[in-house]
């Protein structure tokens, strides 16, 4: 089974929503989501609204969820790391310089611009918002892996 890596703060909103997204509409054999943080808060579960948006898009329920913390191990055995922005990308290219061919952000990965905005402290419209981003991101990203048969 092969990993894609999606990254956000705090494994609360963004990753685990596209953690989901895309293992709801992968149809790809033998690859699967997975997503960290980079700085997880401890005991932290998905953010409320994350959970409501994830619930009534796709029937999936992630309000019981704990934030999983990023590890080096992640990185090393994921085939592909999505980050929501480019700091994070950064960051993490600054301090695991050997994983650097493998380290874009979602939308860079699929040649758009502008980063995931972080949802956190935002209404419910805001989830949405940012679900959809997601979405229609991780339909492209799903398409492009499907012509890379470098990941597939």
């Amino acid at each position: 089974m092969k990993n894609i890596l999606f990254v956000c703060t705090g494994n609360t909103c963004r990753s685990c929503m596209a953690e989901a997204i895309f293992n709801n509409k992968c149809d790809i054999d033998n690859i699967k989501a997975i997503s960290a943080g980079i700085a997880v808060l401890n005991n932290s579960k998905t953010s409320k609204n994350s959970a409501i948006v994830t619930k009534e898009s796709i029937n999936i329920d992630l309000s019981n969820r704990n934030a999983v913390q990023l590890t080096e191990d992640m990185l090393e055995n994921s085939e592909l790391v999505l980050t929501m922005t480019t700091y994070i990308r950064d960051l993490l290219r600054g301090k695991f310089p050997g994983f650097n061919h493998k380290i874009y952000t979602l939308n860079e990965y699929i040649s758009m611009e502008k980063d995931i905005v972080d949802p956190f402290g935002g209404d419910i419209e805001t989830y949405r918002h940012t679900y959809r981003q997601l979405e229609s991101s991780i339909v492209l990203l799903l398409n492009k892996l499907k012509e890379d048969i470098g990941i597939v």
